[in-house]
């Protein structure tokens, strides 16, 4: 797949290199400056295709390698729970608010490290210089990088901490949603945030100069590097369709990825002749397949991995969008913790 787009993968190896050059992620030091008793950690490259086609060469700390108690303390990193997206998007439905959503750029980057807490690296591949000891130097990273155990926790405290500075307050219920109300010219004026780790949800009345979204936005931009990205259309692989008085969401292009994937021959006519979306045969049918080595039936390790895989992108379903799939998810699972200890 590299071959294919050679130039491409270069490009977005150089914006990598750039945007960690721009944030400032870390700093060259000779070998010698490493303090003794601290192992060096490698970068290394990530390379992913997005659903929008652009390519992304994430350069990354290989995270598996760092000490707890040494290179990192706390890693906890809250996300926006799924419930608080469907109640965003009601409260939007009810009070006619427009939803927009904002993306930051590369991120964990934009974020700062507790006082002393540094980690040592290996230089990115290709980007080995020689220190004043002829040695190769090292990188002491000073921000967040990707990979990093503690990454996610240190850009999430720091945009919080700026949010809650510019007058949001925080849920109780959820750590990532905040409120803000101001009068701006008699009026009251709300903002609501979701926050997804670089993504944020807004949901606004008014964006016209002077209104409170336009003062946010503002500041926002000014703070961090960010892209307006238009009205939210989709988040997590849910479908976020907006009407005059409601607000649809859905995840019919995530099932069809699900169908192409574990049913590439299409889908079987016997399936449209059961009830949707489970028939009363579904818990002895899933028992029968349990049994099915006892019977003399050999055990295939893969066949097993494909079924667990399907069952939780269908849980995600049923959690998110499809509740009526509930019952048969949960059979599902059940199956799942009885492959685990027939293994």
């Amino acid at each position: 797949a590299l071959r294919d787009d050679r130039a491409g993968w270069t490009a977005a190896e150089r914006a990598e290199i750039a945007n960690h050059t721009s944030n400032g992620s870390w700093q060259l030091i000779d070998r010698k400056e490493v303090p003794p008793g601290r192992s060096l950690v490698r970068l290394i490259r990530v390379y992913k295709r997005k659903r929008s086609g652009a390519l992304k060469a994430r350069l990354c700390v290989q995270g598996c390698a760092q000490v707890a108690g040494i290179d990192f303390e706390q890693t906890f990193c809250a996300t926006m729970r799924a419930t608080s997206l469907r109640v965003l998007a009601s409260l939007a439905g009810r009070r006619n608010l427009s939803m927009r959503r904002w993306d930051f750029v590369a991120a964990y980057l934009q974020g700062e490290l507790e006082p002393g807490e540094v980690v040592y690296c290996h230089p990115p591949p290709g980007y080995e210089t020689t220190g004043s000891d002829g040695r190769t130097r090292v990188c002491r990273i000073v921000k967040p990088v990707y990979g990093m155990a503690q990454a996610g926790r240190r850009w999430q405290r720091s945009l919080f901490s700026w949010l809650t500075q510019w007058g949001f307050a925080q849920s109780s219920s959820d750590p990532c949603v905040f409120v803000c109300n101001r009068t701006i010219d008699g009026t009251v004026q709300s903002l609501t945030l979701g926050c997804y780790v670089d993504d944020l949800f807004i949901l606004y009345s008014d964006d016209s100069p002077g209104s409170l979204y336009s003062a946010f936005t503002t500041d926002l931009s000014t703070r961090w590097n960010v892209e307006d990205e238009g009205p939210v259309s989709d988040l997590l692989n849910v479908d976020i369709a907006t009407d005059a008085d409601c607000v649809l969401l859905k995840q019919e292009k995530y099932i069809a990825q699900l169908v192409d994937t574990y049913l590439p021959d299409g889908v079987p006519n016997s399936f449209h002749k059961n009830h949707a979306p489970a028939n009363d045969d579904l818990p002895r049918l899933i028992d029968a397949a349990l049994h099915a080595k006892e019977q003399g039936f050999p055990s295939d390790p893969k066949l097993r991995s494909t079924f667990q895989s399907l069952v939780g992108a269908l849980l995600y379903c049923a959690t998110q969008t499809r509740p009526d799939i509930a019952n048969g998810s949960v059979c599902y699972v059940a199956s799942c913790r009885a492959l685990r200890r027939t293994r």
